[in-house]
This record gives C-alpha cells, sequence and structure tokens, in this order.
C-alpha cells in the first residue's frame, strides 16, 4: 500500500511539477517560433496561454510573473526586429497584457473559491467531531471502539453518526447514514443522536427507541416544509445488549447489516428479518421488527456505514468485509477498527469516495485466552 501511496504522490507531484514548467516553455517557444518564422506569423497565442495556465493552479506572484514575463517577451521580439510602433506588434502586447491582468482576476477568483471551500469543510469537520464525541472504552463489562474515517481528497462531509448509550435496558447503540453531504447533513446527524440519546433512556423497547427516531425526523421534516425535507432519510441500525450481554437485539431501518464475530475467526451476518424503510420515509403501517441473537462471550459486534461496504478498488470491485473478516480472530474491537480501516485503504488504494463510520463492542470474558494473532488481509 505504501508503495501504491509513494507512486501515486510521485505522479501528482511530476504532474505539478509540469504544470509549473508549462508557461515558461511556452514563452521560450512563443520565442523560437517568432525568430525562425516571417513577420507575417506570431507566436500571440502561446504568449496568451503561458499566464492563464499558471492562473488557476499556482500563486498571484507566481501568475504575476508569468504575465509580466510574456509581455517583455513580446515586447523583446518587436524591439528585435524593430516593429514595436507598427499597430500589429502593439496589438499584439495589448492582447498579451490584456490577458494577463484577465489570468490575475481568475487567480483571484480561485483562490477566494478554495478559501470558502476549505473553511466549510473545516467548519463541517468541526461539527461533525463535536456531535460524535469517542464513546467510553469499556461500558457495563463490554470493549467499545469506533472510528470514523473521512474521504479522501476534498470529497464533502458526509453524514455518517455513531453513537453508544448506558441504559437501564442495557448499552444501546446505532449507526446510522444521513441522506446528503455538508453542514445540513451533520445538522440532521445532531438531531437524529439527540433523539436516540433520549430515546435510549426512555424507551422500554427498541423497536420504541426507532419510533422516537421516526417521529423526530417527522417533527424536523414538517419544521422546514420544504421539497428537501420530504425527500430526506436516514438508514440506520439500532442494537441493544442487555445486563449480562448474553443476547443483542438488532433493528435495521434500511441499512448495511451487522456482523457478529466469534472469538474463533466465526462470522455471523444479522440480516434483518425483512427489510425495513429507513427513518424519515415510514409511512407508519408496520411495527418495527427486533432480531435476537445470542453473543457469545470474546464476541465482536460490528456496525458500519456503506463507506465500508460499498468502497471500491480500481476495478470498481466493492469491498466485502463479510469474506474480508471471515475467519480470523481478533483481541479485541481497537484491533479489528485498525485492520479494518487498513485493509479499506488498501482494497481502494487510499482513494475513497465516501465517509465510513465504524462501532465495534466486545463481550469481555473473565478469563482471557492467549492473545491471539490476526491473519493477514485477503489481497
Amino acid at each position: 500500500m505504501r508503495h501504491r501511496e509513494r507512486g501515486r504522490d510521485g505522479r501528482q507531484n511530476g504532474g505539478r511539477r509540469f504544470l509549473g514548467v508549462l508557461p515558461w516553455l511556452m514563452i521560450v517557444g512563443g520565442v523560437v517560433y517568432d525568430l525562425g518564422t516571417p513577420d507575417t506569423f506570431t507566436a500571440a497565442p502561446l504568449f496568451t496561454a503561458a499566464p492563464l495556465i499558471a492562473a488557476p493552479f499556482f500563486s498571484m506572484r507566481y501568475t504575476l510573473a508569468t504575465g509580466a514575463a510574456a509581455c517583455a517577451a513580446v515586447a523583446g521580439m518587436h524591439v528585435y526586429s524593430d516593429r514595436i510602433l507598427r499597430i500589429p506588434a502593439i496589438t499584439e502586447l495589448l492582447t498579451v497584457f490584456t490577458v494577463s491582468v484577465l489570468a490575475l482576476f481568475i487567480n483571484r477568483i480561485v483562490r477566494r473559491s478554495g478559501e470558502r471551500l476549505a473553511s466549510a469543510r473545516v467548519v463541517a469537520e468541526a461539527a461533525q467531531r463535536a456531535v460524535l464525541p469517542t464513546p467510553d472504552e469499556r461500558i457495563d463489562g463490554l470493549q467499545v471502539a469506533a472510528r470514523y474515517e473521512a474521504a479522501e481528497r476534498d470529497a464533502l462531509i458526509g453524514g455518517d453518526l455513531y453513537a453508544v448509550q448506558e441504559t437501564p435496558h442495557g448499552v444501546r447503540l446505532i449507526v446510522g447514514d444521513v441522506r446528503g453531504k455538508g453542514l445540513d447533513a451533520v445538522g440532521t446527524v445532531a438531531l437524529v443522536l439527540g433523539a436516540f440519546r433520549e430515546a435510549a433512556e426512555q424507551e422500554v423497547s427498541l423497536a420504541g427507541v426507532a419510533q422516537r427516531l421516526e417521529r423526530a425526523l417527522a417533527r424536523e421534516g414538517a419544521r422546514d416544509a420544504g421539497l428537501e425535507s420530504f425527500e430526506g432519510f436516514t438508514t440506520a441500525v439500532l442494537a441493544e445488549i442487555p445486563r449480562g450481554g448474553e443476547r443483542v437485539r438488532v433493528v435495521n431501518r434500511g441499512h448495511p447489516a451487522p456482523l457478529l464475530l466469534a472469538a474463533d475467526g466465526a462470522l455471523l451476518v444479522l440480516d434483518p428479518p425483512e427489510r425495513a424503510l429507513p427513518l424519515g420515509m415510514d409511512l407508519g403501517t408496520e411495527p418495527d421488527l427486533v432480531s435476537e441473537t445470542p453473543y457469545p462471550p470474546g464476541g465482536t459486534l460490528l456496525l458500519y456505514t456503506d463507506g465500508l461496504s460499498e468502497a471500491r478498488d480500481a476495478h470498481d470491485v466493492m469491498y466485502d468485509p463479510r469474506r474480508r473478516l471471515g475467519g480470523r480472530a481478533f483481541s479485541g474491537p481497537e484491533e479489528l477498527l485498525d485492520v479494518v480501516v487498513a485493509d479499506v485503504r488498501r482494497h481502494t488504494g487510499g482513494a475513497a469516495t465516501d465517509d465510513m463510520a465504524l462501532l465495534a463492542v466486545t463481550r469481555r470474558v473473565e478469563r482471557q485466552s492467549p492473545r491471539r494473532r490476526t491473519t493477514p488481509a485477503h489481497p
């Protein structure tokens, strides 16, 4: 993976170096062209293109230097040819000068747009971190680990969410994915998590928690009263581990199914008994179905968003967590998430296009067996 990343970085740096040299190559090429052709031929297109190439990729100073060099080259060529006072020469010089000034305006616009985009992303990331605090490592006999992996490059902030809550009814968890991107999605994340934390404490059943979330989204949609609010939805999976931790209950609302990894490497997919609509799309005609599964000692429950299951490699093949994790054993939730994150990066070549939220919960045992070594990831 490191070799591939170094190769990609090398190609990117090489491309940027070439772009940095290209304007000057065009100026030199224009001079050579003017010197080697009759007066009726002109290299003005090469001179005018030089600052335009520099404008969107480099600094104001670099663009200014490129434009000044292009104007000086044009003036110098006409002085050398004793044509500086002729109308075609003056027109050509004015053209290059005007385009150079335009390149400076383009550079200014690009820089301001980039700053606004960077500022919006920083604000969104800060807001997302504020609503997604790191859960405690140990909760009611369980080991807990969470991870939020933002998409690489300049992808917009998504609406992935997770939360863990210790309640009178046991430990309750949620992992979800809000439709949309940016600050609006972060706002909906805050709404869903706030409703979850309240409902997790008060509702007796896990189905009741899901219905409280449904009502919270419905109220927000009615308050917004806009087209976007009617199109909005949140896929989510809710889980409950009662006191003692011997069983795990799950409600799935249109979300990727959680995985239950036993201590011996056996893997069970917690598919819902029936497919249900995401939160925000429920018509209120059917109650939520709760599935229940034994939770073996040393077993780890993994909840995740589709940033994991839909991560694609260079051949557009999606990452399959069932195949990649089946038959493997992990010492705890942190090690599991470390392996998953590294494996996804290896699979995508570091070019993930969607955010990824991961939540792993391991049922501890009183006497741990000797630490197992994880097997290497599938190639």
